[in-house]
């Protein structure tokens, strides 16, 4: 269960123009889910079902303008990628976030920084 599936199927559904999309479920995608919406990529998501779970992500547009430009992947399950705090670069100058998976769960690379903390670079957002 890739997180890079989830983040793909996304930047599908915005370029497609879909109001939402639906992902299989697991904590470790609901947890990505939950960052990209207080960094305001998505409005809203809902996890559905009993036994087998979705994820339904609500697609955010501004004037009908993607609040999603695009999306440069970093970690495969075949080649996974480990950085340290210090070896964390700002995305676009700042308009963009790296998103990372530490110990202290997901995290931009802002929060990265101040926390001192390094981890997986899954992926670039902007």
């Amino acid at each position: 269960m890739s997180v890079i599936d989830l983040i793909i199927r996304i930047k599908n559904g915005y370029m497609a123009k879909r109001e939402q999309i639906v992902s299989p479920y697991s904590k470790y995608r609901e947890s990505v889910v939950r960052k990209l919406k207080e960094l305001g990529y998505i409005t809203d998501y809902t996890v559905e079902g009993e036994k087998i779970k979705h994820i339904l992500v609500n697609l955010r547009y501004d004037e009908g303008v993607p609040a999603l430009t695009d999306v440069r992947v970093f970690s495969t399950p075949g080649r996974r990628m480990y950085k340290p705090y210090k070896e964390v670069k700002s995305v676009k100058g700042g308009m963009g976030h790296a998103i990372i998976s530490s110990s202290k769960g997901i995290v931009t690379d802002r929060e990265a920084k101040k926390a001192q903390v390094g981890g997986e670079l899954l992926f670039y957002i902007w």
